[in-house]
């Protein structure tokens, strides 16, 4: 998917919203953990929930990758019930040396259907480059993530800036804003507005937001554009939501399309 067609979608949904469908066996529904593939089977139960709803869906590949082939199996049936209608992200957090990250930007972007991959960039530009090479295809790369442990290396000095700075600038220029985002927590929200200035054409996949306590509003504010330039990911606040998923999801949508407006007059104005 085209950064154009990323950018008309949220306009058309008025929505920035990415849904997170990292299922949990124990946390399924009793009805659908007795079918053949009650992976699949609770997806497709939040799919048809929030699909009018959302932009995107990340999938967490390791809540497949657990269950070994019958996983991967229902992580194929996910991914092709979505279809062409959303932005799809695998959340891998792959990066090795190049000719390996080539054989996983082959695996996710000409085996199965998804539009981007998160990639981890320390190994550095070889280990991202590959992700890169695929037209329509993005790559996700780790910024400044949403865990305490960010605080071990992210938040870190490095000379006069932090390394998730460093991180950013230097990676930025690896690829182009038709081609890369970066992962920005939703927890880190003090940091937004530096993170925007260096990268301000850039997508950022956010997500923290709902269980891990992260401000839409806070977020939205410091960081949507006039194109949207966020997608806000949100996987147990909508998967397990007590109202269910697809008031969940409304809930966010509405919020989301107030902040769309917003930015939209006040472009109109400028």
């Amino acid at each position: 998917m085209t950064r154009a067609q990323l950018t008309q979608l949220i306009r058309e949904r008025s929505s920035y919203l990415c849904v997170g469908l990292d299922p949990d066996l124990e946390k399924v529904p009793a009805g659908l953990g007795k079918e053949e593939d009650p992976l699949f089977a609770f997806n497709k139960v939040i799919i048809d929930a929030t699909r009018d709803l959302c932009v995107a869906y990340k999938i967490n590949t390791a809540f497949y990758e657990c269950h070994g082939v019958p996983g991967w199996r229902a992580m194929e049936r996910t991914a092709a019930y979505i279809g062409d209608s959303h932005f799809l992200i695998a959340d891998a957090k792959r990066g090795d040396i190049g000719n390996t990250s080539t054989r996983y930007a082959r695996a996710f972007f000409q085996n199965l259907p998804f539009d981007a991959v998160t990639v981890a960039p320390y190994m550095g530009q070889d280990s991202v480059a590959p992700f890169l090479d695929f037209e329509g295809k993005w790559a996700i790369v780790l910024g400044l993530t949403s865990n305490p442990g960010a605080a071990d290396f992210e938040w870190q000095s490095m000379g006069d800036e932090k390394l998730y700075e460093k991180v950013i600038r230097t990676v930025s220029r690896w690829g182009t804003a038709d081609n890369l985002m970066f992962v920005v927590g939703a927890t880190q929200a003090s940091a937004f507005a530096s993170v925007r200035k260096l990268a301000p054409e850039h997508f950022f996949l956010v997500p923290g937001v709902g269980a891990q306590g992260g401000s839409l509003k806070e977020i939205s504010e410091k960081a949507l554009t006039p194109e949207g330039g966020i997608l806000v990911n949100v996987s147990r606040g909508i998967m397990y939501a007590e109202e269910g998923a697809r008031q969940a999801a409304l809930s966010y949508q509405l919020e989301m399309k107030g902040y769309l407006d917003k930015i939209l007059r006040v472009k109109i104005i400028e």
